[in-house]
């Protein structure tokens, strides 16, 4: 379990993570998401000790985990697949953290063969793939046989073969009962994969709670329509009673179905390019709770917020 209460990191005077409070459970895969910028790396790094939280604390099964030798044992991570000795072999890479966290060296060889780098472990890094060094750090991670585990965009540089054989492990892995701490972009597979979410926007919390709940936050979903003619079927839409965001030529449309908004463009001879339902979903739940936390916005995003 990883417990974090008012956990702050302040760099002069910004503050990176501000009064962050949550718990990761065990037996659950949580997904940590927001935008980038906003303090999700902190955090990870703060859990392991690598910086020191200006205030609050943060533990791992009770214990900070700066306090416990031998690391590996206890928590097993992947932050950066890069950060790691390009001249050493894969197996060379295991074999030093096995030693240096009294790990029998056979355990060296399992990990590899369940990432699948058997046939590559006496290469050197510097030639593996980014699909390859991911792995690799994946199989660092689960090299001690860990309660807790942490990842930061796990997923990145993998193929959908690569994707599908994370996602499974991660079940496993939760199933066994272990915590599983997932950091990604990739909301399909956080909706996929995940059990809980921990969700932060520049520095803050923004939401702790179960994928499904966390989805149920967005508008009910929404009609989508693409339109050269966007100004006078906002106008009639609106006037009919329905609610209408405009992105361009994209129109994002509550309070009315699809079959009515045919009907409508029909009868004012209004071009429709595209028309669709779309559910709420985890991304748009996102897209909207996070639009105030997002520290660059491209032109859509902004005219989002100011439609909002």
């Amino acid at each position: 379990m990883i417990e974090a209460t008012q956990l702050t990191k302040q760099y002069g005077r910004t503050a990176a993570v501000h009064d962050l409070t949550f718990t990761v459970r065990p037996g659950r895969v949580t997904g940590f998401l927001g935008p980038n910028g906003a303090g999700k790396s902190t955090t990870l790094r703060m859990i392991l000790g690598l910086h020191a939280p200006t205030s609050g604390t943060v533990t791992v099964d009770g214990r900070p985990f700066a306090d416990r030798p031998r690391g590996l044992r206890h928590v097993g991570s992947l932050l950066d697949a890069h950060d790691v000795h390009g001249g050493r072999s894969g197996r060379a890479q295991l074999l030093a953290l096995a030693r240096s966290n009294r790990i029998a060296r056979t355990r060296v060889d399992e990990v590899l063969a369940e990432v699948g780098l058997s046939e590559v472990a006496g290469k050197r890094i510097g030639g593996y793939s980014l699909g390859m060094k991911q792995r690799l750090g994946i199989a660092s991670a689960l090299l001690g046989d860990p309660p807790v585990l942490l990842f930061d965009e796990p997923l990145n540089g993998l193929d959908p073969e690569g994707v599908k054989w994370v996602r499974d492990l991660f079940r496993r892995l939760a199933d066994d009962g272990r915590t599983v701490f997932v950091s990604s972009h990739l909301m399909s597979e956080m909706e996929h994969t995940a059990d809980d979410l921990i969700v932060i926007g520049r520095g803050e919390l923004i939401a702790a709670e179960s994928v499904a709940d966390f989805s149920a936050r967005a508008t009910r979903g929404h009609v989508t329509v693409r339109t050269p003619q966007g100004d006078a079927l906002i106008d009639l839409l609106s006037a009919a009673g329905a609610t209408v965001t405009a992105y361009g030529e994209r129109l994002e449309i509550t309070g009315a179905t699809a079959p009515e908004i045919a009907r409508i463009a029909l009868d004012h001879r209004i071009l429709l390019h595209h028309l669709s339902t779309e559910n709420a979903s985890l991304e748009r739940a996102f897209m909207e709770l996070t639009a105030d936390s997002v520290e660059y916005a491209g032109r859509e995003g902004a005219s989002a917020r100011a439609a909002g």
